[in-house]
């Protein structure tokens, strides 16, 4: 008897920045996630959604145009059931908000490669973790 295969997981990376970008496929590829496509704004990043359907979308705070809130909320709507990272950089004051429709979880820059996996791979929809 053969086991079954467990199926690659996808991921989607939108951010603003190309360096970022970068930073988060090399990221989900060492963690043997397949990168469908890579956005720099909400449109290009929701396209790719609709088009690849992902099973994980990874952002960065930072998104040109759009916002972070504005993409989660269409994420939802989108892919209800689609989970998602914000990557964010560290803010005095503790973590930043994002609105009703929050990501799974959330990662603070600087991070260690140990909590991205941690917010790549323990992610609850009930409640965003914050890394």
């Amino acid at each position: 008897m053969q086991e079954a295969e467990t199926p690659t997981p996808t991921a989607v990376v939108v951010a603003g920045d190309e360096e970022i970008r970068v930073l988060l496929r090399g990221l989900l590829r060492l963690h043997h996630f397949r990168v469908l496509g890579e956005a720099e704004g909400v449109d290009e990043a929701l396209e790719l959604v609709r088009t690849t359907h992902p099973t994980l979308v990874v952002a960065d705070m930072t998104l040109r145009p759009g916002t972070p809130a504005e993409l989660f909320q269409e994420i939802r709507r989108l892919a209800p059931g689609l989970r998602s990272v914000l990557v964010s950089p560290e803010m005095p004051g503790g973590a930043p908000s994002v609105g009703a429709e929050a990501p799974d979880a959330l990662l603070c820059r600087p991070f260690r490669v140990r909590d991205f996996a941690q917010a790549i791979g323990a992610l609850s929809p009930q409640s965003p973790t914050v890394v």
